[in-house]
């Protein structure tokens, strides 16, 4: 099995230990807790932002896939912005957490850049077979993860679509909502 299948398949569920930790060894405070919040919130209005473009096609987990290669939205200045998005929440996280800082996000860089160089490396393998000279021209122009100042302009236009991003994007809204929680719990019950 291709190990780069396997970071796409499960990646939903490779931060769970990271996340798990983190509770555990929480040691918030009041700064941490708010300025994390509000890094995470960063990350998922970029996610959604993505969403409403790429729609829910970015939700399978059996293998790389589109129909078409998006280049509008968010897709216009960076390449990855669902990725870079979950970056933002996971970093977050590990703000308002403050467990073993700053060793966790000495921890959490290098397994973000190897999961997600394992993921993007199968997704571009797939752009680059299904659409050629269309997405290497924009492979040329637009980065992986550092955002261009202005936005590309492709062949293709496309309109987000907002609530459809809101029904693709609840797991996410909850993930959010049930970590924030449980972190609040063990910051002031705990």
């Amino acid at each position: 099995m291709d190990i780069r299948q396997v970071f796409f398949k499960y990646r939903s569920y490779t931060p769970i230990p990271l996340v798990i930790l983190a509770l555990i060894f929480a040691k918030p405070t009041g700064t941490t807790f708010w300025s994390g919040l509000c890094v995470m919130l960063c990350g998922e209005a970029i996610r959604f932002w993505g969403v409403a473009y790429a729609g829910s096609t970015t939700r399978t987990t059996t293998t790389a896939g589109g129909d078409r290669l998006i280049t509008d939205g968010p897709f216009a200045y960076v390449r990855n912005p669902l990725y870079v998005g979950n970056f933002f929440l996971s970093a977050g996280y590990l703000i308002m957490s403050w467990a073993w800082m700053p060793w966790m996000i000495g921890i959490y860089l290098p397994l973000f850049a190897f999961q997600y160089g394992m993921i993007v490396h199968l997704e571009e393998a797939y752009l680059a077979e299904r659409f050629h000279s269309l997405y290497e021209e924009y492979q040329k122009q637009v980065n992986r993860w550092i955002p261009r100042v202005r936005p590309y302009r492709g062949k293709d236009r496309s309109l987000p679509r907002y609530a459809h991003a809101l029904r693709s994007e609840r797991t996410t809204f909850l993930t959010i909502l049930l970590v924030w929680t449980l972190l609040l719990i063990r910051w002031r019950l705990l």
